[in-house]
């Protein structure tokens, strides 16, 4: 970490831990780290940019099963009749949102985004729409309908199924008759998408179908020649979903070709309404390859949770049975994801950690007006298909932020740096960012140093202007950290959440760790009752960068703290507790056994640091409850050539990736 001692500065090297010597290129970033293997599966369909998602009925969100469940496995929510016409706009002019709403916000408080389902569709439909016979007025009705629900959650939903089931069934492959096909005639889709377009143009706009999973049908050639047409004329559609309801054998053998097919026409597919009679793992799994297998297959959404949600119960369809076991399908869908199903008992942290380490993957880009001479602290998270990463940017005259983005590790050294000092977070000292998704808010906020702890928010990850300038957490240093600092400097700041507080964690450099405490409705406000939550008489024990991660799929949290060994060298010592405001035991803590060290890291591709120092995990989300695998971790940390020298704040750090190589599940 740094500290702002002068204009920027940091203290200078402690108990010999730099040694004389310019930095030396140690070659490339050799083998680059594969991604995490999840336990959820929407966590592991995160990891190739995917999502997957279910089908809910806000009637059963009160059930704790069904919850636990929804909220555990999914990263996408489709309700299931709540957005119907039927229910949002029973009596012409007339809407009622209440249901829809109670999912949507649900689902915004829970990190996943939402479908929308669906807005022009033949069934479920009020009489009195079904009813009208002229065209002004039911070409009225439906924009009036599409306009009025989509700009009431604008900004809320990622896509819309615009148009449901509109072509017939058999080897016509024309569209089916509907009162909007017999009123309006055949332009009635492309009304309905253009008016979508003007209505949101931030969502995607999907045309969703049953039975045209096989590319010779009549009625999957007769959408495709349709998408095909709308794309050529410009006709706004983004997106294809395939309902996918299998018999017992699952999806036909052309289905991948089918997908590929339509992603050829410029649209993104999705499988929308997955279940398969009899749930056989062998045919999900050949459902969700022929999705990974696509590139434009942008993800899955299973029609229900359990067996006794589905709305063919009788078929055992869905990959939970009715009382919320995992079946047999659920572990063939993890593997096909490329994920692995956890345990009947969740996994424990082992006692002992061992580790490969990629090359140097991320170094400074020095630019124009900014001279860098290290790159430091990273703070990472994978959201909509990408690696968000922050990190501070050092030099001689001292420290600010910087953000970059990718969709995989191979792609970290070529990424754009964005330097934050352009934005709203503005130039002076700014360091050892931290950031993550405030779900109660839909805000995404950035954790910092300025001297005090500090934070911006920005409703949009990706964009790296749109941070609010920097606000602190609390008016002054708190008393007890006057009290305890000594000749040290507080830095370090970092904010993890459970169901009812926040707690904000700092270190000392002096051998002590503390915590302070909010409720969740309050926060970022109200952080009191700052104690010391450990401590270490030896201060270069238990020194800074301190990170506190939920293990997932446990009641379980884990503490890491870096310190500065006997060689003078920076590595991880770790700690378990039962809950934010308990007491810490030891995990791997010494340096005979530490967390993370270099010597238990192996270097395939060189030896280029034996420093491990201030990093962050990968988590398995990216929501404020920091949760983290329980096994096949990595951490993205800082390294540094071992020959180099210098004042702290002209170090050549460097960013590598650490992955787990003795894990046991």
């Amino acid at each position: 970490m740094k500290s702002p001692t002068g204009p920027g500065r940091r203290r200078a090297s402690l108990l010999g831990l730099l040694v004389a010597g310019a930095l030396v290129a140690t070659g490339t970033a050799g083998a680059v780290p594969t991604a995490v293997k999840a336990s959820t599966l929407g966590a592991q369909a995160a990891q190739s940019g995917r999502y997957f998602g279910t089908a809910v009925a806000a009637g059963k969100l009160g059930d704790g099963t069904y919850s636990t469940i929804l909220d555990r496995e999914f990263t996408m929510v489709t309700p299931e009749n709540e957005m119907k016409w039927d229910t949002t706009e029973r009596s012409r002019g007339s809407f009622n949102f209440a249901p829809a709403d109670q999912i949507v916000s649900h689902a915004t408080a829970h990190g996943q985004r939402v479908r929308g389902h669906t807005l022009v569709w033949h069934s479920q439909l009020p009489s009195w729409v079904s009813g009208i016979t002229d065209a002004n007025t039911l070409r009225t009705v439906m924009n009036n309908h599409i306009t009025t629900v989509m700009n009431h959650f604008k900004g809320k939903v990622y896509a819309w199924d615009v148009v449901n089931e509109a072509f017939a069934d058999g080897g016509s492959g024309q569209h089916r008759s509907s009162v909007f096909q017999n009123v309006l005639g055949d332009g009635f889709i492309e009304q309905a998408f253009r008016t979508a377009r003007s209505a949101d143009p931030s969502a995607k706009l999907c045309y969703n179908d049953y039975n045209i999973e096989n590319w010779t049908d009549a009625k999957t050639q007769g959408v495709y020649r349709m998408v095909r047409d709308f794309r050529s004329r410009g006709v706004p559609i983004d997106c294809v979903g395939f309902q996918s309801h299998f018999g017992s054998s699952g999806p036909p053998s052309s289905f991948q070709t089918t997908l590929a097919n339509f992603a050829a026409l410029g649209v993104d597919v999705q499988i929308t309404e997955l279940d398969i009679a009899q749930a056989s793992p062998t045919a999900y799994a050949n459902a969700v390859k022929a999705c990974r297998n696509v590139p434009h297959c942008t993800g899955i959404t299973v029609w229900g949770i359990r067996d006794s949600d589905s709305w063919r119960s009788g078929e055992n369809p869905l990959l939970f049975d009715g009382s919320g076991n995992k079946k047999a399908a659920y572990g063939s869908v993890l593997s096909a994801l490329g994920g692995t199903a956890a345990a009947t008992a969740p996994a424990a942290l082992p006692s002992g950690f061992g580790w490969s380490s990629s090359g140097p993957l991320i170094s400074p880009k020095p630019d124009s007006t900014h001279t860098i001479a290290g790159i430091k602290d990273p703070s990472v998270v994978h959201y909509k298909g990408k690696w968000h990463v922050f990190a501070s940017v050092a030099s001689s005259s001292g420290y600010n932020l910087v953000y970059l983005s990718f969709g995989d590790w191979s792609q970290a050294g070529s990424a754009t740096h964005h330097y934050l000092d352009r934005s709203a977070i503005g130039s002076g000292y700014r360091a050892a960012p931290q950031v993550f998704y405030y779900a109660p808010q839909k805000l995404w906020y950035l954790v910092y140093q300025t001297g005090n702890a500090s934070y911006s928010t920005n409703p949009d990850i990706s964009n790296p202007d749109g941070w609010s300038a920097p606000r602190t957490f609390y008016a002054s240093m708190p008393d007890v950290i006057k009290q305890n600092i000594g000749n040290g400097y507080w830095v370090d700041m970092w904010v993890i959440c459970d169901n009812s507080n926040c707690y904000l964690f700092s270190s000392d450099d002096n051998g002590h760790l503390y915590r302070s405490r909010t409720g969740v409705a309050q926060f970022p406000n109200g952080f009191t009752d700052t104690v010391i939550a450990a401590q270490d008489s030896h201060r270069y024990a238990l020194f800074e960068a301190s990170n506190v991660y939920k293990v997932q799929g446990s009641n379980q949290y884990l503490l890491l703290v870096e310190a500065i060994g006997s060689d003078g060298r920076r590595y991880f010592r770790s700690w378990t507790s039962a809950g934010l405001a308990g007491a810490w035991t030891p995990l791997a803590a010494s340096e005979s056994n530490p967390f993370a060290r270099a010597s238990n890291v192996t270097f395939p591709s060189g030896a280029w640091t034996r420093d491990i120092s201030h990093g962050e995990m990968i988590r398995a989300g990216y929501d404020q409850t920091l949760t983290v695998p329980a096994c096949r971790l990595q951490y993205l940390y800082q390294g540094l050539d071992p020959n180099a020298t210098g004042d702290y704040n002209t170090l050549p750090w460097r960013l590598g990736l650490l992955t787990q190589t003795d894990s046991t599940c």
